[in-house]
């Protein structure tokens, strides 16, 4: 398990690789990857802190924890995401987008992912 700097570093790292990506697409794969383990290194800050900023309810904790699977999931599946068949890279694009304009256009209400398609 890696510490938040090192965390810090390796989004730097994937900043650098970034800004010199053969192509577009693997210039996202970074900075998807930059993002991520961003993300990673603020949630071990947080969780190393001293308690100060602790979840006051149980649904803000389910929610947290919630995301917090929901965004390592996302990590290990960008991680992986060059060893994916084309088609499916396609399909979890296309879900991810439709769920990112559910949520645009709920905003502000409770609401549950979308059953999965069809395949």
């Amino acid at each position: 398990m890696l510490t938040a700097q090192q965390y810090r570093m390796k989004a730097a790292e994937y900043a650098g690789l970034a800004d010199s990506a053969r192509s577009d697409s693997e210039g996202r794969e970074f900075r998807a990857l930059e993002r991520n383990c961003t993300s990673l290194a603020a949630n071990k800050e947080w969780l190393a802190g001293d308690g100060t900023a602790l979840v006051s309810s149980g649904v803000d904790r389910a929610r947290a924890e919630e995301e917090q699977i929901l965004r390592s999931f996302g990590t290990a599946v960008i991680m992986r995401w060059s060893t994916l068949p084309n088609k499916i890279q396609r399909e979890l694009f296309e879900y991810a987008s439709s769920i990112g304009d559910l949520e645009k256009t709920t905003a502000g209400q409770d609401r549950s992912l979308p059953s999965q398609p069809s395949g």
